[in-house]
């Protein structure tokens, strides 16, 4: 991947060479707007405060070429990004509220999507990477970076294991210390199967019996209703003289059967009154067997009361209703089983605990190796190559160390117990002997700023040999440094510019010197607007720069003089 060119605040181009690029400027003339602009190009975090005030946006655009097949062009072309002549085109806007858009190859997509780009594309270094790099954690980071696959793997492997022996632990400890609530848990729960065993429901036992217990209550006043009922359809035996309706249906039917033979219409009418007059000789029949089978024994009743008040005891404390109880029956049952069971979980998860621990050792011992054999070779190539960045004596080594402990959680390597975490058992610490005499101490320690700078762009250069990504953008990496190391520091990006696309902000014109191509970024002010422009510095317009950055005096002949030194010592490395 190479940075064609890239749209920064104000509508500025900065156009980027293929080689070495140098930013330069007057302090706070918005170089690191580059650095920022690239940050927004390759997914970093929008802030509404790089829009301009009474603006309604900002926008970042990038020309990028990258290599048909390489991951990066196949990842923009899963997105639905198009490559313009191997180029891809990514735009990133953000709106004075906030919010931001993304467009990769003329598609709109996630912001992630870029960062994922980022991770093959470009290195970014700044001044806060190296503060960074004082961590432990950061340093070990590196350390497992440069081993590659050699830590990767046992690593991968660990942490699965370390996951699992977590799950597991957790839950031990969760049955073992809450043994006490768990017993009572179980006591409840097995009271309340007992309570409901006892009263034996069946499901929609409930329904069944609120219907019995109405018709039984009712039983006077619905032997009457249907008496009469019956009495009206089929006639009282007791009163000759009454009309009942099979009576009077079965006169309209005689009196259309004498001539419904003249009509269809008419015998069809003839034929529904015959419909009638079945079904309420049936209805008549049914009405004076459920009379006669309406049970109205009080005994009955008192025993259906008080079923359903044993159900209603187990509905008001297990469920809305029989089908809730039965639920919570059959949920508590294998719970219940559960809770019984944890005097056989706990041996289990106690066996396999161990046997995890055992196996994380093992993996942890085999993750220790890979580190210093790793490390050995780490530090030999960082020191190879702070001898050419004017730290000739200069020493880097490692200190890779496990801590001992007594708790539970800790791991045996080695026949001794150690404290492990989700990347394993070591401590790792960078140490740097800067002279010869001084004994290695901690780099956040014994090192300078300008030593620190120094040792983080030699560990940078050497993952460029292992694991290279095709761009670095340092932000003023050179802070702290001067003079011969300054000239050592140019000297060493202009080689590593050979390999890889190198953009450099910087205050050293020792450094800006050794750059394939110089930018000046001005400030530019009418009394209401600043605006940000850039500048690409030939001839005498890059001489003029460097003086100013060597004495800041544009027109100090002792100034023009070793500018013109500083190129021509680049021009005659290159």
């Amino acid at each position: 991947m190479r940075i064609r060119s890239l749209g920064v605040i104000d509508d500025a181009v900065v156009e980027l060479s293929p080689g070495f690029t140098a930013v330069t400027g007057e302090t706070g003339a918005g170089k690191t707007m580059v650095v920022t602009s690239l940050g927004l190009l390759l997914g970093g975090r929008a802030d509404a405060a790089l829009v301009r005030i009474g603006a309604k946006s900002a926008v970042v655009e990038g020309r990028l070429t990258v290599p048909a097949g390489s991951g990066a062009a196949v990842r923009a072309e899963e997105a639905g990004a198009e490559l313009d002549d191997g180029a891809l085109l990514v735009s990133r806007t953000v709106s004075a509220e906030g919010r931001s858009r993304a467009h990769l190859g003329g598609r709109s997509v996630p912001v992630g999507v870029l960062a994922e780009l980022a991770d093959e594309l470009v290195a970014v270094h700044g001044q806060t990477d190296q503060q960074g790099l004082l961590k432990l954690g950061r340093q070990r980071q590196a350390l497992d970076r440069y081993a590659g696959d050699a830590v990767a793997g046992p690593l991968a492997k660990y942490a699965a294991v370390y996951k699992r022996l977590r799950t597991v632990s957790a839950e031990l400890d969760e049955i073992t210390t809450r043994a006490r609530e768990r017993a009572q848990e179980a006591d409840l729960l097995r009271f309340g199967l007992d309570e409901i065993a006892a009263v034996e429901p069946r499901a929609g036992e409930d329904v069944e019996l609120a219907e019995e217990a109405s018709r039984l209550g009712h039983a006077e006043a619905l032997a009457s209703a249907a008496a009469a009922a019956h009495a009206a359809l089929a006639g009282n035996p007791e009163d000759p003289e009454s009309v009942d309706a099979t009576t009077l249906v079965g006169g309209a039917g005689r009196a259309l059967d004498a001539v419904r033979s003249h009509d269809p219409a008419l015998a069809a009418l003839a034929e529904r009154i015959g419909e009638v007059q079945i079904l309420l000789t049936d209805v008549a029949a049914e009405l004076a067997g459920y009379a006669d089978d309406l049970d109205a024994d009080p005994l009955r009743l008192s025993a259906v009361e008080e079923r359903r008040a044993a159900l209603t005891q187990l509905t008001r404390k297990y469920g809305e209703d029989i089908a809730g109880v039965l639920a919570w029956a059959e949920t508590s049952a294998a719970r219940l089983l559960e809770l019984d069971g944890d005097d056989e979980r706990i041996g289990e998860l106690a066996a396999e605990r161990a046997a995890l621990r055992d196996e994380l050792g093992a993996l942890a011992q085999e993750l220790t190796h890979a580190r210093t054999e790793a490390a050995s070779r780490f530090a030999a190539a960082v020191t190879d190559e702070l001898a050419s960045l004017a730290m000739p004596h200069a020493r880097v080594s490692f200190d890779i160390r496990q801590t001992g402990t007594d708790a539970d959680d800790g791991v045996e390597v080695d026949g001794r117990t150690v404290a492990c975490g989700p990347s394993g058992v070591d401590e790792v610490e960078l140490l740097l002997a800067p002279h010869p005499g001084a004994p290695p101490r901690p780099i956040a320690k014994g090192a300078s700023g300008g030593e620190l700078s120094r040792v983080m762009l030699a560990v940078e250069v050497v993952f460029a040999g292992t694991d290279p990504v095709p761009t670095y953008l340092f932000d003023e990496v050179d802070a702290g440094v001067g003079g011969k190391a300054a000239v050592e520091i140019g000297r060493r990006l202009a080689k590593l510019a050979k390999s890889a696309q190198v953009v450099v902000v910087t205050h050293l014109p020792q450094v800006a010197a050794f750059a394939d191509r110089q930018l000046l970024v001005e400030k530019t002010n009418d009394g209401t607007v600043t605006r940000s422009g850039v500048t690409v510095l030939e001839g005498e317009d890059r001489v003029r720069e460097l003086s100013r950055m060597l004495a800041g005096q544009e027109d100090s002949q002792t100034a023009r003089a070793h500018a013109e030194e500083l190129l021509e010592t680049a021009r005659a490395d290159a």
